[in-house]
């Protein structure tokens, strides 16, 4: 039998993020948490740059909107769990903008599917014309 451990928050901040200045206090403040538990710079570095390319996602395409940081632990594992809210126009394929290469923006279109790879956990949850959420998670260890 599997039991799911609860997630548990020790400590959170919620950012407004509505113009470009507002990613590198962002940024920073993730920074912060990261060392603050004692995440390798490895794992500093994946978390922080799936952050940047989340947080101006939310600012591209949803228009702004709000970033949370939380230090959770789930049984011996702490971790960082950042969540993006906007309330955009929402994204009305999320499986075919998961894909690699897809973009409705000029880029290369590696921001969510690359971010998805740099983190231990991923959700993506989006409806046209309401917004989307996008959590993350980057264990310690992980």
């Amino acid at each position: 039998m599997t039991t799911t451990e609860t997630k548990i928050i020790l400590n959170k901040d919620i950012l407004r993020i509505t113009k470009d200045s507002d990613v590198v206090p962002y940024r920073n403040r993730v920074k912060e948490y990261a060392v603050k538990i004692g995440m390798s710079l490895v794992n500093q570095t994946k978390l922080i740059t799936g952050a940047s390319e989340l947080v101006r996602n939310m600012l591209k395409y949803g228009g702004g909107g709000e970033a949370r940081i939380e230090v959770i632990t789930q049984g011996r594992n702490t971790g960082i769990r950042l969540v993006f809210t906007d309330q955009g126009p929402g994204i009305p394929d999320i499986k075919r903008a998961m894909t690699d290469g897809f973009s409705t923006g000029k880029s290369m279109g590696l921001g969510l599917p690359g971010t998805k790879r740099l983190m231990n956990e991923f959700d993506i949850q989006s409806e046209p014309g309401v917004g989307t959420t996008v959590t993350v998670v980057k264990w310690k260890n992980g």
